[in-house]
């Protein structure tokens, strides 16, 4: 049998654990310690019996108190929805007008529609909705389809190209690529270039403007200032959704990109569609209500 090892020092038996020279003294738990680490094991017991706790193959043990998180979340947010209903309804009887001139209304129709805005928009505009290339930013004053609260609600109601609704906003900009040679389409892109006041080529964009007239100019107008009725864009801002260099504008001409949007009207409710309504509107670019 092994002679135990006692310290010198202390007088302590030792564990038989040794580094270095030095060897671990087998000092016993402090009892405060052993009576709390006991504790804590028949609290554990009780815990377990009491709450849900202990997984089974499709379920887990209920507990005896019946407790549910999911419960109790379903509660809080039934007596959360309950707060809100009188709120809710009178957004849903007003008009959007109304509501932004009542500043209680406003105010929680922003907020909610900035709540709603960040599950279900941001993958396409951002975060702070200001897009991304072939994704409009929301926080200009440029406008494909109308500013006015109205036409903002619309377009979120009924989507761009979105072929499941019949009242979506449709517009199809031709692929010239099939019309024009090469060299009228860089001619048009260095025109419209020219158009924002941003550095051309100037022979190309003199010879580009007839065929702007010819080609372009039923959608953006003469002047290019284009045509919220037909969805299109407005090309003296020098706001560009697919890309501003010359290269890219003759690559939207030849074949141009056409997005698609959503309509979240049959997915979110009139209620949600007018509170995301609200927070575009508030972020600064829509046309006012007077």
């Amino acid at each position: 049998m092994t002679e135990k090892h006692i310290d010198e020092l202390s007088g302590v038996e030792t564990t038989g654990h040794e580094w270095d020279g030095i060897r671990e003294l087998n000092n016993p738990m402090p009892r405060w310690w052993l009576l709390t680490f006991y504790a804590t094991i028949i609290w554990t017991i009780g815990y377990t019996i009491a709450y849900p706790a202990w997984p089974l193959i499709s379920s887990a043990t209920k507990g005896v108190l019946g407790w549910s998180s999911r419960a109790q979340l379903s509660e809080t947010m039934g007596q959360v929805a309950d707060s809100q209903a009188a709120i809710k309804t009178a957004i849903a009887e007003k008009s959007l007008e109304d509501i932004v001139k009542d500043d209680s209304l406003y105010r929680f129709a922003r907020a909610a529609g900035e709540a709603a805005f960040k599950v279900n928009c941001v993958q396409c505009h951002g975060t702070g909705a200001q897009g991304f290339p072939g994704y409009p930013n929301l926080n200009d004053d440029d406008w494909l389809w109308g500013g006015t609260i109205q036409d903002i609600y619309q377009t979120i109601s009924h989507g761009i190209r979105y072929n499941s609704d019949p009242d979506t906003r449709v517009s199809e900009m031709p692929a010239f690529g099939e019309m024009l040679t090469g060299q009228e389409i860089r001619s048009i892109a260095a025109y419209v270039k020219s158009l924002s006041g941003e550095p051309s080529n100037p022979a190309l964009a003199e010879a580009g403007k007839q065929l702007f007239v010819d080609n372009c100019a039923s959608c953006h107008g003469e002047d290019g200032r284009g045509d919220q009725t037909v969805g299109a864009p407005n090309l003296v801002d020098a706001i560009w959704l697919y890309g501003a260099t010359e290269a890219d504008i003759a690559a939207q001409i030849r074949k141009p990109k056409h997005g698609v949007m959503p309509a979240w009207h049959a997915r979110l409710g009139d209620v949600t569609v007018k509170e995301l309504a609200v927070y575009v509107y508030s972020l600064g670019g829509a046309e006012q209500i007077q």
